[in-house]
């Protein structure tokens, strides 16, 4: 699994473009009154980036914490941990093992490693690295603020025991409930509408680590989404292992379908943009399909996982879909909306692939012309199916045929960049450029960041607006700079 982010606080890694596997800080300003900073580092998709904000929310609102970037100042060192990334559990151990210098020179310093490596571990992490004081999964971080408790209370017997507090337990999603109102600064802001995942790839360690999918009242969502709206947010990006799975109950007891859930957040006062992400093409149904026609708000950019262009290595990763099937929802979808943008997840080199199967991956990059991708080099992810799998693929081969594909993601992606010169694009205005005080920095519908001139005295009248901006030149891939147009909501 892996899912689409596109947060410039995120840094390119080996093996994955653009970068999910990295460092995250989340960037919440500190309240006057804390006496206690936590320091976060996060690790994987933007679920664990959406946990880590939440972890620290609780612990602001339970025990006044604030955040910090600086680690030596820090009373709390917390690690959200992903198990996608090649060898994650011994780089988890690796970064435990740096942290416990510092715990030598601050023996009240309490560390806490939660996330999807927590979920698979459990006490192991405390036997391999006993200084370790809370151990907590996906599904419990609510709970942060009652281990932190236990974990101080227990630290002498803890200590000398060698034992510390866990709690990886699946507590439904019960999460949810126990989490403080949502916080947000900026205009853009993340709603997780489900947890885990039930289609069981076979490369795939997410149902083991967070769970089967359970999706939250559509009240509870709508309620979170209209906070935040009422904080200024303009783009709501609903996040989910596979959020085109969701099943929320309403408060007559009937279900809401996602598609249904898109019309109902597009109603929400102040919403002009709605994103969403992770998709599976199993349930990317006909209904979501034409909700592009029908919601305006929907941004003409899709991130549908295909993971292989070929059927016989698609059998083998247990997608239960085709390539023919894939490629009807995406010209489904074009006829719709012609400007849609596209991205994907792809492993290359999964067991058994052929040059032939590798073939059909690269043509089907070639045909749908993706705007980018998350590309991975196959590696085993223990307790995983694929991992019984012989690893008949050589590192050599898979580096080759790796660096061939990404070739063609990367010219698809100048080339559409090249594209948006002389268009007009919609943008939402988020803040002024920090290289460039000048301009605004905004995010079109396909992800790519868009600079322009202001007028300083009209910079309140243009922060949180969506706008119409004519690109007139390329920056950088991922970049391009333009002049306003006009304000359109």
């Amino acid at each position: 699994m892996s899912v689409s982010v596109f947060n410039p606080r995120i840094n390119d890694v080996a093996n994955m473009t653009p970068a999910v596997n990295a460092l995250v800080e989340p960037n919440l300003a500190p309240a006057a009154t804390a006496t206690k900073k936590v320091f976060i580092t996060t690790q994987g998709c933007q679920m664990n980036v959406y946990d880590s904000d939440k972890m620290l929310d609780v612990l602001g609102d339970s025990h006044g914490m604030v955040v910090t970037h600086d680690i030596d100042e820090a009373d709390v060192l917390l690690m959200n941990t992903c198990s996608i990334r090649e060898k994650a559990q011994e780089k988890v151990f690796s970064e435990l093992g740096r942290w416990r210098k510092l715990k030598e020179k601050r023996p009240d310093l309490v560390i806490g490693v939660g996330g999807c490596v927590a979920s698979q571990e459990g006490d192991n992490i405390q036997k391999r690295a006993p200084y370790v004081d809370m151990v907590f999964g996906p599904q419990t971080l609510h709970r942060l603020p009652e281990l932190y408790d236990k974990s101080s209370e227990q630290k002498e017997i803890a200590h000398k025991n060698r034992i510390g507090t866990i709690d990886i337990s699946f507590p439904s999603i019960e999460k949810f409930d126990f989490l403080p109102e949502p916080k947000v600064e900026g205009y853009k802001a993340f709603v997780s509408i489900m947890e885990g995942c039930s289609k069981y790839c076979s490369f795939c360690v997410v149902p083991y680590t967070r769970g089967e999918e359970l999706s939250r009242p559509l009240d509870d969502v709508l309620a979170e989404i209209d906070s935040l709206a009422e904080q200024g947010v303009r783009e709501i990006n609903l996040l989910g292992q596979n959020v085109n799975g969701y099943r929320g109950t309403k408060d007559d007891g009937s279900i809401c379908r996602f598609a249904e859930l898109l019309h109902y957040v597009s109603h929400v006062d102040g919403v002009e943009r709605i994103r969403y992400t992770t998709s599976h093409p199993l349930e990317f149904t006909d209904d979501i399909i034409d909700a592009y026609a029908q919601l305006p708000e929907l941004v003409s950019h899709l991130h549908l996982p295909v993971q292989s262009g070929s059927n016989i290595i698609l059998a083998a990763m247990k997608r239960n879909h085709t390539i023919d099937v894939y490629i009807n929802q995406i010209n489904k979808l074009k006829a719709i909306r012609p400007d849609i943008h596209l991205s994907s997840d792809f492993i290359i080199g999964f067991p058994g692939e052929s040059e032939q199967d590798f073939q059909d991956t690269l043509n089907l990059a070639k045909e749908l012309n993706f705007d980018h991708s998350y590309s991975f080099i196959y590696s085993k992810r223990p307790g995983t199916p694929a991992a019984e799998l012989a690893d008949d693929v050589s590192f050599t081969t898979k580096k080759a045929r790796f660096a061939e594909f990404q070739q063609v993601i990367i010219d698809s992606t100048l080339a559409k960049s090249h594209e948006m010169v002389g268009t007009t694009t919609r943008v939402l205005v988020e803040q002024v450029a920090n290289r460039h005080p000048d301009c605004l920095i905004c995010t079109a519908d396909n992800t790519r960041t868009v600079m322009f001139p202001y007028d300083v005295e009209k910079m309140d009248e243009l922060l949180g607006k969506i706008v119409s901006v004519r690109v007139t030149d390329f920056v950088s891939p991922h970049m391009v700079k333009g002049e306003l147009v006009e304000v359109l909501a």
